[in-house]
């Protein structure tokens, strides 16, 4: 029996490095990738910041037809309540170079317009995000200083009366911001505004019933500074 036992204790030593080499080699998985982070643009905050550009006068306008320099600050608050839609209030002032336009009548009449050299408005804004980007529609009440207004005849000065509201109306716009920077962002855009109209109600018999348009279109662009009060850009895995 002793025998017997030893015996199969051999054959067992002899068959296992055999089984060994018969089995098939162990494979190697690579592990997936690392994911890149997945930056995440959070437009919610407060911003100051500046802006350049000119200003245009629409047709038949007390402005004249020269463009103007333009250039001011802005303000506002923006709250992202989606993934990709954004809602905002902005104030905003400009300053113009301020221009003199003259208008000829029959008679030697003369209408002269010292045009308007500062713009203000207080806008809603509502824009949709992807990435850094963000294109936006702004609409809302606007300001400007009064034309400076004066007729004459032959040189001499002449007592006139006018109507309209020439200080208080309305402006619309859109424009595209881009995030270049964690709390830095560069926008350009463009914004209309409309005061009603002029129109002359008393003075020389020429002058009489004219209706000037208050408009402007404004190309601007600019850079904001963000506070990020909503939280900074930031990255995810």
């Amino acid at each position: 029996m002793k025998r017997v036992f030893l015996g199969a204790v051999a054959l067992t030593a002899l068959a296992v490095p055999a089984f060994a080499a018969d089995m098939p080699a162990r494979t190697y998985t690579k592990a997936p990738p690392m994911t890149p982070p997945q930056a995440i643009y959070d437009w919610t905050g407060f911003y100051i910041g500046g802006h350049l550009g000119g200003a245009f006068a629409g047709g038949n306008s007390l402005e004249g037809n020269n463009g103007r320099f333009l250039g001011g600050v802005q303000g506002g608050f923006d709250y992202q309540f989606a993934p990709n839609w954004v809602l905002g209030i902005e104030a905003q002032y400009s300053w113009m170079d301020r221009n003199t336009t003259n208008y000829g009548f029959p008679g030697a009449t003369v209408v002269t317009s010292t045009g308007a050299n500062q713009l203000g408005s207080v806008t809603g804004r509502l824009g949709y995000t992807w990435g850094p980007a963000m294109l936006y529609a702004k609409g809302g009440y606007a300001w400007r200083d009064g034309n400076g207004l004066g007729v004459n005849v032959a040189g001499v000065p002449a007592g006139f009366t006018t109507s309209g509201n020439t200080k208080d109306g309305y402006t619309v716009g859109a424009g595209l911001e881009y995030m270049f920077a964690p709390n830095w962002s560069a926008k350009a855009e463009y914004q209309y505004y409309n005061f009603g109209n002029t129109t002359f109600t008393g003075g020389p018999a020429p002058v009489v019933g004219s209706r000037f348009n208050n408009d402007d279109h404004t190309v601007k662009v600019g850079v904001n500074y963000r506070f990020g009060w909503g939280g900074p850009v930031a990255s995810k895995y």
